[in-house]
């Protein structure tokens, strides 16, 4: 059955310049499928249309019969006095409603006035439909997972940064159980833990999921096909992100070798072509009319384009050379925003050329440690001290400017001072070109202010670069593109990153922050999860163990199993006495004397048991 259907869609901004030309394709009930696209391909703009926030100019979007799509980027409008618990609680409206339908019915019950019992059997088959019973601990559960913690529960859903109101309406929609979900970049305002939680949902999510992400990871274990945008139609891939990787290379030599073979074709048809016409001037004129036919299939076959493959862009960090062996170290560092503490006597000793992740839950502090780092926020206690030769260099998550209201040209020069010309060059490597030199740097996309950014860095003889998010804007492009960059560059790098691809290419040793602690890990990523795994196993193991020995029946006091066996005794000399009453009523039973006298032979057998075992604690 087919969830979404896009026929033929067209869609322009500007004259003439189709960013959706005529694009199609079908996505399956239950299929998890990746948009991919570069940036301004037209992939939030399809998805817009999807959801009939935008109207197409041309073809038309056919959902699923009676199904429902939600868009993360979506977000609706709530009253201003909402908390974000009741932003969430929008998600079981209808089974609230049916709640408070059976409450007035009860009500009435007890009222002793009638009542309709159908309707109520009907009410209830329903909410238990609903999962009414067990709303309240789905709601917990995705929020716990999406790092929704209770004190943002509490605020206002209004005083929410951009990113909070993205999370929480990613948590709205899981809970609403939408059939199909869109989901506009749903990890780049995740942590580590979040993404993780949101990629073990969507891989046992029954229904449909259309996802635009740069996140190569998350696609790689969500997505099962991949659809990309190119020149605004669809070309199609059926497996994940890797699948997707090696099919596009594997198409672009294909067709590679096509057009390479076919360029050959035409030179022996334009050699055969020009001796025709030399026997056509000689008097034959049949060839004419051949060499003609030719000429023509050559001009089609010229039509061809040349495969190409988006040009990338060629930058490097420059380096400065480190005589030392220690970079900077950390001692008794501390930091707290009122009763919440950051960062807990805290030491650390970095080396030259080392590669470093910080990882955290979001609101752990990475970015206040960071500004400590660089400077720019000063520790409750204890320092840093940054050796004599290191030279450092920070790109924020947050870019900023300022001077925004200069354009693209004037901010490299101003900020490196360098001559125009080199200017041009540098901004043409990181795909600054033509008439984009000109814009605002106010005009500029959060990706492209990030590029702006590393392009004036990457002119400074650095030795000490820190990266904060540093792939959180850009393209899967441009993210690859950055890592050629770093992959040449071989002094100390520190970078933040829920980017786990790009941690697993160059951490070589993993920071993570959590409980104003570091856990400080000498390894890769991948070997720093199965440390994890390990100690988590550990763990749970003890509290295994622990939990068994509570089990355990506490030894008792031997006054306690002295009274208890005098309970035991009198009980078993009862039993004994209630035996003898039954022999003499039974006397002339035979069979019944023989049942009873055995009876009593066992009973006084374990009466004994119980007197020896007296004595032995008496004793």
């Amino acid at each position: 059955m087919i969830d979404i259907a896009v026929k033929g869609i067209v869609k322009a901004f500007e004259v003439d310049k189709n960013i959706l030309d005529g694009i199609s394709f079908e996505v399956n009930e239950g299929e998890r499928v990746g948009l991919l696209g570069k940036n301004g391909a037209g992939k939030t703009t399809l998805f817009k249309v999807i959801v009939g926030e935008l109207d197409s100019d041309e073809g038309e979007v056919v959902l699923g019969t009676g199904k429902r799509a939600g868009l993360i980027s979506q977000i609706p409008v709530y009253p201003p006095e909402y908390t974000t618990e009741d932003v969430l609680k929008t998600a079981h409206n209808a089974v609230f409603a049916i709640r408070a339908k059976m409450e007035r019915i009860e009500q009435q019950m007890s009222a002793g006035e009638d009542y309709d019992a159908r309707e109520y059997d009907r009410l209830s088959a329903e909410f238990e439909r609903l999962g009414g019973y067990d709303v309240d601990f789905e709601r917990d559960k995705v929020a716990n997972g999406l790092d929704i913690p209770a004190d943002m529960r509490a605020r206002l859903f209004s005083q929410l940064s951009g990113g909070e109101k993205t999370r929480v309406n990613l948590a709205r929609l899981i809970l609403e159980n939408t059939d199909i979900l869109l989901l506009d970049e749903p990890t780049n305002h995740l942590d580590l833990h979040a993404t993780e939680w949101l990629e073990e949902y969507l891989t046992k999510f029954k229904g449909t999921v259309l996802t635009i992400s740069h996140d190569r990871y998350f696609l790689d274990k969500v997505v099962t096909r991949v659809v990309e945008i190119v020149n605004g139609k669809a070309e199609f891939y059926s497996g994940n992100y890797s699948f997707y990787v090696d099919e596009k290379e594997a198409r672009y030599e294909e067709q590679l070798r096509k057009y390479e073979k076919e360029q050959a074709k035409i030179a022996q048809l334009e050699k055969s072509a020009e001796q025709l016409r030399v026997w056509a001037f000689q008097g034959m004129d049949k060839t004419f009319k051949r060499a003609k036919s030719m000429e023509k299939r050559i001009e089609r076959m010229r039509q061809t384009e040349r495969p190409r493959k988006e040009k990338a862009m060629k930058a490097r960090f420059g380096e400065r050379e480190f005589n030392s062996d220690e970079l900077f170290s950390i001692k008794g560092l501390k930091k707290s925003f009122g009763s919440k503490v950051i960062l807990n006597g805290v030491e650390l000793e970095v080396a030259g050329g080392e590669r470093i992740a910080l990882i955290g839950d979001n609101g752990t502090g990475k970015s206040t440690f960071i500004n400590m780092l660089m400077g720019r926020e000063k520790p409750d206690e204890g320092f840093i001290k940054m050796g004599p030769a290191a030279k450092g260099a920070y790109l924020e998550q947050q870019v900023r400017f300022d001077h925004p209201e200069r354009s693209v040209l004037d901010t490299m020069l101003y900020e490196t001072n360098c001559s125009t010309q080199a200017a041009r060059d540098r901004l043409g490597a990181f795909k600054f070109v033509g008439e984009d030199v000109f814009k605002p740097v106010w005009a500029l996309s959060g990706g492209e202010l990030s590029r702006l950014r590393l392009c004036i860095l990457m002119r400074e003889d650095i030795n000490f670069l820190v990266l904060d998010e540093p792939t959180n804007h850009l393209d899967i492009a441009s993210r690859e593109w950055i890592e050629e960059a770093l992959e040449d560059y071989n002094e100390a790098l520190l970078f933040v990153s829920h980017d786990r691809y790009f941690i697993t290419r160059f951490a070589e040793r993993i920071w993570e922050l959590s409980d104003g602690g570091i856990t400080d890990f000498r390894g890769g990523f991948e070997q720093y999860k199965a440390f994890k795994a390990r100690m988590q196993k550990q763990e749970q193991v003890k509290k295994e163990t622990k939990r068994k020995e509570e089990k355990k029946p506490k030894p008792q006091s031997t006054e306690k199993k002295i009274a208890s066996l005098e309970k035991k005794i009198s009980a078993a000399e009862a039993d004994i006495k209630r035996i003898d009453g039954e022999i003499e009523i039974y006397a002339a039973d035979y069979e019944k004397l023989n049942e009873l006298f055995e009876e009593k032979s066992k009973a006084e057998a374990a009466l004994e048991a119980l007197y020896e075992e007296w004595a032995e604690l008496a004793e």
